[in-house]
């Protein structure tokens, strides 16, 4: 570009401005969110619970402060919200290895169930289409009485990245 700028800092510029190049639409949260949890599987604490010990994988994409004030879920992988796509989609060189293919049934649990259905609709686009969500989230999953545990304080290895361990 004349000015110095790169492509991306432009599409920032237009993007503050209101302008994308595509034309801006504007949708409301609730649209938003109602789009996203009709793509994915909603399950109850149970439901999930039960998925679990059939053939899902729960992944807990909670603050590492949340998880050290309320618990984690045993047998759940961590992968924090802002990394989740990363370490999921099946062409990324910083994939957690303790995933499976795109047939897997991936399970996602935020703090209140809403954060979750967004990540999970990006899972589906990723190609997961049996991605879904804890309604309610932690704080269901923990009113329900299922299993809770307190954060183990692994030591962290050199260079690992956030979300990149194994089940708790």
């Amino acid at each position: 570009m004349p000015d110095g700028t790169t492509d991306g800092a432009q599409a920032l510029r237009l993007a503050r401005a209101g302008q994308s190049g595509e034309g801006t639409e504007h949708r409301s949260l609730a649209l938003l969110v109602g789009e996203a949890a009709a793509r994915i599987t909603r399950l109850s604490p149970s439901e999930a619970f039960a998925a679990c010990a059939a053939d899902g994988t729960l992944i807990d994409i909670r603050s590492q402060d949340a998880r050290e004030l309320e618990g984690v879920i045993p047998g759940s992988l961590h992968i924090p919200r802002t990394v989740l796509e990363w370490r999921v989609a099946v062409d990324s060189p910083w994939r957690n290895r303790h995933l499976g293919g795109l047939d897997q049934r991936l399970i996602l649990v935020c703090d209140h169930g809403y954060s979750s259905i967004l990540a999970a609709s990006n899972l589906v686009k990723l190609g997961f289409g049996r991605a879904g969500d804890v309604i309610g989230g932690f704080e269901s999953w923990r009113a329900a009485g299922l299993p809770i545990a307190r954060l183990r304080h692994r030591p962290a290895l050199a260079g690992a990245l956030p979300g990149t361990g194994p089940p708790e």
